[in-house]
């Protein structure tokens, strides 16, 4: 079995920037030689968040609507009273979204829908630079 890491530094604009991050992941995949098998795609960080997501206009202005509505930035967190940042909410956005995503590899490449792609998407209040990191495993 081969494992094999790969370390992708981006930079964020701040929140509600998704980032399709699909042609790292096939990179990963494709400098480790392994055909099948699978990839996981992972963000360093409690407030950012990795997923899978069809990769246009519309789902990009959605996304931020929705999650404003199941963890407003108004809101009141104990985040916020503890720390004296306004972040509470891109921690808990993070939280319920995870870090990461698996994605089965066979080919020599990750499957994928035909329109699903694999997004970074940054939930703190300011830019940031990310680490996405690339566990690929397999034959």
């Amino acid at each position: 079995m081969k494992v094999a890491t790969y370390e992708f530094r981006l930079r964020t604009k701040g929140e509600g920037d998704v980032l399709d991050v699909t042609d790292r992941v096939a990179e990963a995949v494709s400098r480790s030689g392994v055909k099948e098998g699978i990839a996981n795609a992972f963000v360093a960080g409690s407030t950012a968040a990795v997923s899978t997501m069809e990769y246009e206009p519309g789902l990009i202005e959605d996304l931020p609507r929705m999650l404003e509505r199941i963890a407003p930035r108004s809101e009141v967190y104990k985040h916020h009273l503890r720390w004296g940042d306004d972040n509470g909410h891109s921690h808990v956005r993070a939280t319920i979204i995870g870090p990461s995503v698996t994605v089965p590899v066979s080919g020599g490449r990750p499957l994928l829908g035909t329109w699903q792609q694999v997004v970074l998407i940054e939930l703190d209040t300011k830019p940031r630079e990310r680490r996405l990191i690339v566990t690929v495993m397999g034959e």
